[in-house]
């Protein structure tokens, strides 16, 4: 058998083990423990090694100084009735000179910010349209905070910051939402469209305008280049063979050209050709018509000039 004195000596041991345990205690960084004396508070331990008095004091319980985050859902009502749930995340802390309150005062610190956030969520949501529930959720986060700043810096707790963190309307609500701004999108790219096609078409105008023009002012120059080259030509050929007349002279120009345009069809595969009468003949009543056709235009001009000057007399 085991000696009476051996058991007294183990028994001596566990109890001082026990004692030993029960006395000293640690607190965590930025933690604060509650150390109460047979059920009254009597002290508050920062983070370290502590010793208590065995089976007459205890620890009742550590706060933690960090800051903490409480996300809270709540659905309520907007002013054109639409059902929105939002996510309100509250950021929070326990005030280090407060934390007698922040442990006695305030049973459940997280139920109490619930409650007080669904309060103010809607009390504000309620005079909000849905619209403007997305453009103010920054002016709906502060009022959050102001009022829990006001209502927990009492039980020793300080409203770092709250912030809206979402906004979901109904799926319904939402899809018709998406419709809304997909058709106005549209409308303002049909609208974009349809001035870029005006812009293209004026542009065209413009440019076709600006093209006929100076096609016009080319062929007016050409014209004017080429009744002076046949004007220097007929004085030229006058000087260079005495007796001739503009008549003979305009005939053989005609016929110069005549044949420089037939050797210019003939040079390429790919020109338009048009098929007249080719033969010595039909070149002289080509060059008649035209004659003829220059000494009616020349007797129209001067009976013209007749015609003003009676009238010019009959005026006087």
């Amino acid at each position: 058998m085991v000696p009476y004195d051996v058991i007294i000596l183990v028994a001596a041991v566990v109890v001082i083990l026990a004692l030993l345990v029960g006395t000293f205690y640690t607190v965590e960084q930025r933690s604060v423990a509650i150390v109460q004396r047979l059920g009254r508070f009597v002290r508050e331990s920062e983070p370290g090694l502590h010793a208590k008095i065995p089976l007459l004091e205890r620890v009742a319980g550590r706060m933690n100084l960090r800051v903490q985050q409480l996300d809270v859902r709540i659905e309520t009502k907007s002013l054109d009735n639409v059902f929105v749930n939002m996510t309100v995340s509250v950021q929070f802390f326990v005030l280090p000179e407060r934390v007698y309150d922040a442990f006695y005062r305030l049973e459940d610190a997280q139920r109490q910010i619930t409650s007080y956030v669904f309060d103010v969520v809607r009390a504000q949501v309620p005079r909000t349209s849905l619209d403007d529930v997305f453009a103010k959720k920054d002016e709906i986060a502060e009022v959050v905070k102001v009022e829990l700043s006001h209502v927990m810096e009492g039980f020793g707790y300080g409203i770092l910051q709250s912030l809206v963190t979402d906004i979901e309307p109904d799926a319904r609500v939402k899809e018709a939402m998406n419709e809304i701004n997909y058709a106005q999108r549209m409308r303002v790219a049909a609208t974009e469209k349809g001035e870029a096609d005006r812009i293209l078409k004026v542009k065209h105008a413009e440019g076709e305008a600006q093209s006929r023009a100076l096609q016009g002012k080319g062929i007016a120059d050409q014209r004017a280049a080429i009744i002076a080259g046949l004007r220097d030509s007929v004085d030229e050929f006058r000087r260079a063979v005495p007796g001739t007349t503009a008549t003979n002279i305009m005939s053989i120009v005609l016929m110069t050209q005549y044949f420089d345009v037939m050797r210019d069809i003939g040079a390429t595969s790919r020109s338009n050709a048009v098929f007249v009468p080719h033969s010595p003949s039909a070149v002289a009543s080509l060059e008649e018509q035209i004659r003829q056709g220059m000494m009616e235009a020349q007797q129209a001009a001067v009976g013209l000039d007749d015609d003003d000057g009676v009238a010019t007399r009959r005026h006087s």
